[in-house]
């Protein structure tokens, strides 16, 4: 096992002894064992098998011999056992927001209810308004959020989804009689969560049924939904679809492109076609005499249509089109222009990693700066830093920059958004640091007014750099709190703030639907990772398509600047 199925055992037992009523020590030294092994970079075996397992702090003996065994046999009779007490429906409650195991045990015991299904009914017959810790608002808070999860429902993060199709294509392209292969569908237009994954490839003649024999013999694959020479769809672990498409090698540039757009794209461009009299579909660019046209790769069927060429994460039919029949399409923003990670944690709040440890990650990758921002003092959940600790964090980065030449850690600090709008550390702290995320942790469930006037005046504040994780959300989690966004970007402009694109995978916010307009009022935006330890860097290049998809280019974005630039960026700030 994974040491991510080992730390999802571990928390499953944990739910499973507090709806037991079980000792909450008990529950509680699983929860914090699977937060330990979260923490850790070795993966599970190597834990294991060097013994270091069993030295870890907060993991006793009993625990250490139940992880060993999971790792060692695959499974765990202990916890076996305690799944059969329950129905496994049961987990899919926990889905919705506010839903923790003793508001599901109150309803399991006293109401026997044990699906998603069931408690949607309660509520809509007002059948637990009266429990305990329950009431109205309550009861209405669940049923939306029942609602979310049904229209989420069979959808993936980017991030898992992109693993996998990484995967295959990985082993499909080393296959002898594959051609080309390319990822296409919603994964390639870079999507926040996408349904299924499509995967088109060319192979030389008479291989269609070897190729996708090969293809449904994978490791990666769980179940074959349907098996053909052209087509065939597996499951892979969490339930993700993958199809893989086989055509010929003159083909694969027009199935690529039609497998890669949406709908609503693909439709445009047939419009398009049909204006120079072709007629365009997944096979290729015919005339009316149904010769196609010769196009070796997507390049060539724009340029046959007297268009610029569209990048995949443009091709969503918002005026791409029409830009590119222009020739006006941006330079999208790369990857490779990234010079330095903003918004990042350590274990001076609640992070992984050491100051130091970040430094050395983040000039690994070739950056040239690092920008720490631990939590402020109102977020006591994430050790946040009191005004003193501040200080001494300062001067613990002070002392790391001495050792650096061409790179430099800023001091910042995630400080939060009060419910008021006025900031969590008063204008004499802020003063001192060299940049200023600001955040709302508490109280999201405002009105769109008071929320859009509550970060407004947050902004307001002359220290204030950049606006993190605007609405809040967790992709298929929590919707987010609504926002006035032709109001926010015009306060951002006028107060020179800058709007993070929270490139963690699970949040993905600023949504790409509005960092084009947020481009477009004159907002400069930064993707920022949230990174918690070195590892979650990697997040920063992976959110790269979520800023292409808003149309940014490398001048949009604050953290292409280099060293010399983002320290009289902030210093002008500061100074304003």
């Amino acid at each position: 096992m994974e040491k991510s199925d080992i730390i999802a055992v571990l928390e499953r037992i944990a739910i499973l002894l507090e709806l037991k009523g079980e000792n909450p020590f008990k529950s509680r030294a699983y929860t914090n064992g699977a937060r330990i092994l979260k923490a850790k970079e070795e993966t599970i075996i190597e834990l294991v098998d060097s013994g270091q397992l069993n030295e870890i702090k907060g993991i006793g003996k009993a625990l250490a011999d139940k992880i060993t065994t999971l790792v060692t046999t695959g499974s765990l009779p202990y916890y076996e056992n305690l799944k059969a007490e329950f129905p496994e429906s049961l987990f899919d409650m926990l889905r919705v927001p506010g839903m923790g195991s003793k508001k599901i045990k109150l309803l399991y015991d006293k109401m026997g209810i044990a699906s998603l299904s069931e408690l949607e009914t309660a509520c809509q017959e007002n059948r637990i308004a009266d429990l305990p810790g329950f009431g109205t608002r309550t009861q209405t808070k669940i049923l939306q959020g029942i609602e979310f999860i049904k229209q989420h429902q069979g959808q993936h993060h980017y991030i898992s989804a992109f693993t996998v199709a990484e995967s295959i294509k990985s082993a499909l392209h080393d296959h002898p009689r594959v051609i080309r292969v390319e990822i296409g569908g919603s994964l390639r237009r870079a999507k926040e969560v996408v349904k299924d994954v499509d995967i088109v490839a060319s192979v030389l003649d008479s291989s269609q049924n070897e190729v996708m024999e090969f293809f449904i013999s994978l490791d990666a694959v769980d179940s074959v939904v349907a098996n053909g020479p052209t087509k065939s769809s597996v499951i892979v672990e969490g339930g993700l679809q993958v199809d893989l498409r086989i055509v010929s090698d003159k083909e694969f540039p027009f199935t690529l492109h039609h497998f890669t757009g949406s709908k609503e794209h693909n439709t445009a461009m047939r419009r398009e076609a049909k204006t120079l009299g072709l007629k365009m579909n997944e096979y290729g660019l015919f005339t009316d005499e149904d010769k196609s046209q010769e196009c070796k790769d997507e390049k060539a069927i724009f340029s046959a249509l007297n268009m610029a060429y569209i990048p995949p994460e443009l091709r969503e039919d918002r005026g791409e089109i029409e830009a590119a029949k222009k020739n006006s399409l941006p330079s999208l923003v790369s990857k490779n222009d990234l010079r330095g990670i903003l918004h990042n944690h350590t274990t001076w709040s609640d992070g992984h990693n050491s100051l130091e440890e970040m430094a050395n990650a983040c000039r690994d990758l070739g950056m040239h700066y690092l920008g720490i921002a631990d939590h402020s003092q109102a977020a006591q959940y994430a050790n946040g830093l009191t005004p003193e600790r501040l200080q001494q964090q300062a001067q613990a980065i002070s002392d790391l920059n001495e050792n650096f030449s061409d790179f430099r850690i800023f001091h910042g600090t995630e400080c939060d958004i009060l419910s008021d709008g006025s900031l969590d550390f008063p204008d004499d702290i802020l003063a001192r640091l060299d940049y200023v995320v600001i955040s709302v942790h508490s109280k999201l469930e405002m009105s769109e007014t008071e929320a859009t006037e509550r970060i407004i005046k947050a902004m307001q504040n002359p220290f204030a750099t950049i606006l993190a994780h605007p609405t809040g959300r967790i992709l298929l989690g929590r919707k987010g709190y609504s926002l006035n966004y032709k109001e926010l970007f015009a306060a951002a402009k006028e107060y020179s703030v800058v709007i993070e694109i929270n490139a963690n995978p699970y949040r993905y916010d600023l949504d790409w639907r509005y960092i084009r307009q947020a481009k477009e009022a004159g907002v400069m935006l930064s993707i920022n990772p949230d990174a918690h330890r070195t590892s979650g860097f990697a997040d920063m290049f992976s959110a790269i398509g979520i800023a292409r998809k808003g149309w940014l280019t490398k001048d949009d974005v604050l953290n292409t600047k280099n060293l010399e630039q983002i320290t009289a960026y902030f210093a002008e700030k500061r100074s304003a």
